[in-house]
C-alpha cells in the first residue's frame, strides 16, 4: 500500500472509533503488532503481538472505560508506511469520571495491516483517573 492508502485506512479506522466501533481497528492489526506507550514512567511499556494487545491492553480498555470506547482524530500526517494521528478520547470510566486523554499515535503499516503503534499520551491524566491501577 502507498501513503494515500495507509492514510485512508487510518482515517476509516478513526471514523469508526469516533462512533464507538473498534472492530476495523482490531481487524487491521497484524499478528506481530507491537504497541508501545512511550515514556519512562510507570505507564511506559510495550505490548508485543496482537494477542498481547487484545488480552492485556484492549481487555483493560473494555473494563476501565464505559462503552462505547471513542477516540476522535483531528489530524493525520502520512509518509510512506507511517501515519501519525493526533486524537482525543471521549470516554468515561464506569464510576463516572471523564477520561478524555489526548493522543499522538505514530503508526507503521505494511500490506494493509498495522504492525506498530507508538502512543504518546498524558500519563499524569492516566494516573489521576485510574489511581495507579495500570
Amino acid at each position: 500500500m502507498n501513503t494515500t492508502n495507509n492514510k485512508q485506512l487510518m482515517q476509516f479506522i478513526f471514523q469508526e472509533l469516533s462512533e464507538g466501533n473498534d472492530e476495523p481497528f482490531l481487524d487491521a492489526m497484524a499478528d506481530d503488532m507491537q504497541w508501545t506507550w512511550m515514556g519512562s514512567g510507570p505507564w511506559s511499556r510495550t505490548f508485543k503481538g496482537k494477542q498481547s494487545v487484545l488480552d492485556e491492553l484492549w481487555a483493560s480498555v473494555r473494563t476501565t472505560l464505559k462503552p462505547p470506547y471513542r477516540t476522535v482524530a483531528n489530524q493525520f500526517i502520512a509518509d510512506g508506511d507511517y501515519v501519525v494521528v493526533e486524537a482525543i478520547g471521549q470516554n468515561t470510566t464506569p464510576d463516572g469520571k471523564i477520561y478524555n486523554n489526548k493522543y499522538c499515535w505514530v503508526c507503521r503499516l505494511s500490506a494493509g495491516k498495522l504492525h506498530e503503534l507508538r502512543e504518546y499520551m498524558d500519563t499524569q491524566l492516566v494516573t489521576e483517573t485510574f489511581q495507579g491501577n495500570g
